[in-house]
């Protein structure tokens, strides 16, 4: 399916208060709102996806899985600096008539809800029956539900925090590193910094797996005293990313997922998360190195009425991409006993 784009040509004030004179927003959406307008799917996606969840979230989400587009308006948009459509580094600046490479403005997860807000409004979409996302895709939603507790009914945070932990900054700056530490980043051409990417990328790939999954798939069955299966496979995942993004939306994302604090300018994280009125279920996975699921436990016990689950996974932080039989189990759950609950609590008013 072929990316949609809402072109906004109104100045886009970012959290910061710097400007975007105007911003694109590539999306995707399935299925057709209903009469009612209470059947949207609201996806937010991680770091380097793109709007296209049929595609990267199989199992969960398309035909005859629990997310059905015959039954749900499903939408997810790029995130603003994405590769994938909405505006990024790459896109021209309207004002000097050349890509903005590293004169792209800093913004944040709130800046980039502002934008999911935009096409909400284009849509029609006043009631979000359910609004999902994993890790970066987390925080999104989470932010989303403290802006606009009343419009979002339930909530599903999977493998995401109240807000990024010395930890993820740190992983996160020592891809920053590796990218600055190629002289073509600041070449400002499409392809710059492409080395440092790929190196980027195996980093990351380490906070997403385990110890015991590369101890599992990446094992050796020889005495080889080189070419080894996770010299490979490291080197293989590098170029694939290189080969679908660019360096420096991968900057620029990483940073946005250093800015995830919901406490900022609110008093504070536990007062931020108390003010979430959607039915939330947080999952934690068990493995998870990036996101430890302590981080999950204190979402869940700091918002009101929230409840927690845990997902034990072989493959760390990217299990909610893999385990989708599993998380469709937990999900389903979920959603069929707080719509019993719904039921329940109509038939006593009357």
């Amino acid at each position: 399916m072929t990316t949609q784009v809402l072109k906004h040509t109104q100045t886009f004030t970012l959290e910061s208060g710097e400007t975007l004179p105007e911003i694109e927003i590539g999306y995707h959406t399935y299925g057709t709102l209903n009469e009612q307008r209470n059947n949207v799917v609201w996806v937010c996606h991680a770091l380097t996806a793109n709007s296209d969840v049929l595609d990267w979230w199989k199992g969960l989400f398309g035909a005859g899985y629990y997310f059905d587009p015959a039954e749900y308006f499903i939408v997810c948009a790029n995130v603003l600096g994405s590769a994938y459509g909405t505006t990024s580094p790459l896109h021209q600046n309207p004002t000097t008539g050349l890509p903005y490479y590293l004169t792209f403005p800093d913004y944040t997860i709130r800046d980039v809800v502002k934008a999911h807000q935009l096409l909400a409004a284009h849509l029609g979409v006043t009631e979000i029956h359910t609004l999902i996302g994993g890790s970066l895709g987390g925080q999104q939603a989470l932010e989303w539900s403290i802006l606009e507790p009343e419009r979002i009914n339930n909530l599903i945070l999977i493998a995401t925090n109240a807000r990024h932990s010395p930890w993820g900054i740190a992983f996160n700056e020592s891809q920053r590193l590796a990218l600055q530490a190629d002289d073509s980043f600041y070449s400002e051409t499409p392809d710059g910094g492409s080395k440092g990417l790929k190196a980027a990328r195996s980093m990351a790939l380490l906070s997403y797996r385990t110890y015991h999954t590369y101890g599992k798939t990446q094992k050796d069955q020889s005495d080889e005293v080189n070419n080894y299966r996770a010299t490979s496979y490291q080197n293989y995942q590098g170029d694939k990313l290189v080969n679908r993004f660019n360096a420096y939306s991968y900057w620029y994302l990483s940073k946005v997922m250093d800015s995830h604090n919901v406490g900022r300018g609110r008093g504070g994280v536990k007062l931020a998360l108390a003010t979430v009125k959607a039915k939330t279920l947080v999952i934690g996975i068990t493995s998870d190195v990036l996101f430890p699921i302590d981080e999950q436990h204190y979402l869940a016990d700091n918002i009101p009425g929230a409840q927690f689950t845990e997902l034990d996974s072989f493959y760390g932080h990217d299990g909610f991409l893999i385990d989708t039989e599993e998380l469709t189990n937990i999900i389903s759950t979920f959603l069929k006993t707080n719509q019993t609950s719904e039921l329940s609590n109509l038939q006593h008013s009357a």
